[in-house]
């Protein structure tokens, strides 16, 4: 208190007021990058699993986040049963779906033809 008191009767300056929206920047800053590299990506991927469970019929091809492929042979809102072999069949959750095969092997062709633009150059 004595300083503060002594320091004033000196003629120190004050401390410069500092802006509130300043002090919050930081934070603002850690949220739009935790938001386009986590939230944003996140989002877009349930969607995507969203519209895919939407467009499930008898006869598609898909595959399953463990791994298995199958063809559809019954829906339900929960469940769907694949035929991974010749009468074999298994019943599996809608939310254990990873996709279907077409877009597993588009993406591989996506791939393939890359590589080949790039031996080409």
């Amino acid at each position: 208190m004595l300083n503060f008191i002594i320091s004033s009767a000196h003629g120190a300056p004050a401390a410069p007021v500092q802006n509130p929206i300043a002090s919050f920047l930081p934070f603002i800053l850690v949220f739009g990058i935790f938001y386009f590299l986590m939230i944003r990506p996140q989002k877009k991927k349930l969607e995507q699993e969203t519209a895919l469970n939407a467009a499930l019929k008898k006869g598609d091809e898909i595959f399953t986040k463990s791994g298995l492929i199958g063809t559809i042979v019954g829906l339900t809102d929960l469940v769907i049963t694949l035929e991974v072999a010749e009468g074999s069949k298994l019943k599996v959750l809608r939310s254990s779906l990873g996709g279907g095969t077409k877009a597993l092997f588009e993406k591989k062709d996506d791939k393939k033809k890359e590589v080949k633009k790039e031996v080409k150059k």
